[in-house]
């Protein structure tokens, strides 16, 4: 056997971990809790009353203030390492029933969602340590020391353009319901089916909103020499609120991510680990 073929055996094995497919369950809950968490961060933005980061680690914060609130934060951050190592394989050695094209861009996924549950750990971690200071002036400090490195500019209105798009494809992957593949649906009853969909749906179209307004602020920070401006979803969100009736579309916006919080716990059941 070459040693291609024994790393993707050994990484095969590995994915049909029962410990690790009960971790990433676990981690589906956890990250569902984050996102009702921030979608009430959000809904405090939008009537006014909001005193922290609009975005997850801000809802992290907000767990880890809570009664037994470290244990459920570094609870929180195993299971999305779990996630991130789960889709790592997926990169790696999964989606064996597709082929060809949808293969490739189901595998490039699974790496990108790495990279966001290993983003979440490490802020959960961080928060847990007491070292996740405001990430919304991180992000602006630096975007500002980007922009005064040569072609620093151009990197940043890049990077803006990769969330935009991320926020796109969030959008279209919701408004198509391409989530339910992933999902026993077989295993679900006509209602809790229905009920998927919904909060499916509603769950990833409000955060690619998000996302696309927080990609397109950091283009406008690139352009424009501002810094301010780039500082993440909770830019975006305070952006959504200051238009006309902004009040109630970001409500909207945090009533979506909610759905998506909710569909996170259904995502623990029924999901294909």
């Amino acid at each position: 056997m070459s040693l291609t073929r024994s790393a993707e055996a050994t990484a095969s094995r590995t994915a049909d971990s029962r410990w690790l497919e009960l971790l990433a369950r676990a981690g589906f809950i956890g990250y569902g809790i984050v996102h009702l968490l921030f979608a009430w961060l959000a809904l405090q933005i939008a009537f006014g009353t909001s005193s922290d980061d609009g975005d997850q680690s801000g809802a992290l914060r907000t767990l880890s203030a809570q009664p037994l609130g470290k244990f459920l934060v570094i609870a929180v951050a195993v299971g999305l390492l779990a996630m991130a190592i789960w889709q790592a394989l997926e990169a790696a050695v999964g989606h064996q029933a597709e082929r060809g094209k949808e293969r490739v861009m189901e595998r490039l996924a699974s790496g990108g969602r790495t990279i966001v549950y290993l983003y979440f750990a490490w802020t959960a971690f961080k928060v847990f340590k007491d070292a996740g200071s405001n990430s919304a002036d991180q992000q602006e400090a630096l975007t500002g020391k980007l922009m005064t490195s040569s072609g620093g500019r151009w990197l940043v209105g890049l990077a803006g353009l990769v969330v935009a798009a991320i926020g796109i494809g969030l959008v279209i992957y919701g408004a198509r319901k391409k989530f339910e593949k992933h999902l026993k649906t077989g295993e679900m009853s006509p209602k809790t089916r229905q009920l998927a969909r919904r909060l499916g749906m509603a769950g990833y179209i409000a955060k690619g909103v998000a996302y696309g307004i927080s990609g397109l602020l950091v283009i406008v920070a690139a352009v424009n020499y501002d810094p301010e401006k780039a500082r993440g979803l909770d830019a975006a969100l305070h952006t959504l609120r200051e238009q006309s009736y902004g009040m109630f579309l970001l409500a909207l916006v945090a009533l979506g991510i909610a759905a998506f919080g909710v569909y996170c716990f259904l995502q623990s059941r029924y999901r294909k680990v």
